[in-house]
Parts: structure tokens; sequence; C-alpha cells
């Protein structure tokens, strides 16, 4: 092949990319929360943490990019080795609008005490509302002594879940857990 031949084939491949990926972006942009949107609606709903809150919601979008969902919501926990956690909230989507859930699920490890939170769980690749409705799997760890600011992330099916969190109680401990969201609301944390 020529240097001719290599330059023109190598031009439309470039060509035919730039193309393909550039409707993705756009479309992709319409549909995911822009960092300043989610600190707006987070200061609105955290109201006092707003620097940590900034901070943390910074490193989540630097890590992951923009999220296409989030939920607002409170929860409680409590843990002595074995835990659970309840909680409810509303997911916001763009394409979807605004939907009640609700997620529950255990946990175990070195993990001891209580807490009640305020949370702001950013959600990635979600294809369709009901893709929530699963049981997400991760890692968390919490310090909490009178009052906690954290985040974590958990993953299904390609869909990833950012959990923020601050809350008020006693906890300390790192445990290996899932929660389950649901359309309504249930004790059975299975």
């Amino acid at each position: 092949m020529t240097q001719t031949r290599r330059t023109l084939l190598a031009a439309g491949l470039l060509l035919a990319a730039a193309s393909v990926s550039a409707p993705a972006a756009a479309q992709q942009s319409d549909r995911s929360f822009s960092q300043n949107e989610l600190v707006t609606s987070g200061h609105q709903f955290f109201g006092n943490v707003s620097r940590g809150l900034a901070l943390t919601i910074e490193e989540a979008v630097r890590r992951w990019g923009e999220p296409n969902g989030y939920v607002l919501g409170q929860e409680a926990s409590g843990a002595f080795v074995g835990g659970l956690r309840y909680g409810e909230g509303t997911l916001f989507t763009r394409n979807a609008g605004d939907r009640k859930v609700f997620w529950q699920g255990p946990s175990v490890g070195f993990d001891f005490g209580g807490e009640g939170a305020r949370t702001m769980m950013l959600v990635y690749n979600l294809p369709r509302v009901d893709a929530l409705y699963q049981r997400f799997v991760g890692v968390d760890g919490s310090v909490y002594f009178v009052g906690g600011f954290g985040f974590t992330a958990m993953a299904a099916e390609g869909v990833t879940l950012v959990p923020i969190r601050t809350g008020v109680g006693w906890r300390l401990g790192v445990n290996l857990g899932y929660l389950k969201f649901t359309p309504e609301a249930t004790w059975n944390p299975f």
C-alpha cells in the first residue's frame, strides 16, 4: 500500500469514527446531569455540608463521568458484625421522569454501630428505570462519631451506583453487602 492510500484510509476512518461518536456524545450530554446540576441539587437537599458535598461529587464525576440519573433520599442502618440498611428516596432521570424508590440490604464484616443518613446516589448507565430494581454489591467503610460524610461505589449488570452519604450516629467498620432496590417498601432485606 502506498503512503497516499494509507493517508486516505486513515483520514476516512477518522471521519467515520467522528461522525459515529459525535451524535452519541451529544445524546449522552442531553440525558446526563452535569456536575453543577448535581452540586446545586445536593446543596438544596443536604444543606450545610456544601463544601464536602461539592468535593465528593467532583471526585465521583472525575472517576465515572456524568450520571444519567440520581436518587435523593434518607436511610437508616445498624450493624453488629452483620448489619441491615433501609432507605427511601426519589430517582430523578431526564427521560423517564421522577420515581419513588426504596432500598434495603444486609451486610457482613467488621462493622459496629448505627447511623441515620441523607443520601444522594449517582446512577450511571441506567438504560431504563426498571433496571434499578436489582441487587447492587459493594464494599462500604464507615467512620461516624456523631456525624460523618463519605461515598462508595456499587455495581450490577453494567449499572453503577455511587451513594454519597452524610449522617449522624456512631459507626465504625468495613463491610461487604448489597442494596436491593424495589418500587415499593418492604422489610425483607434479602
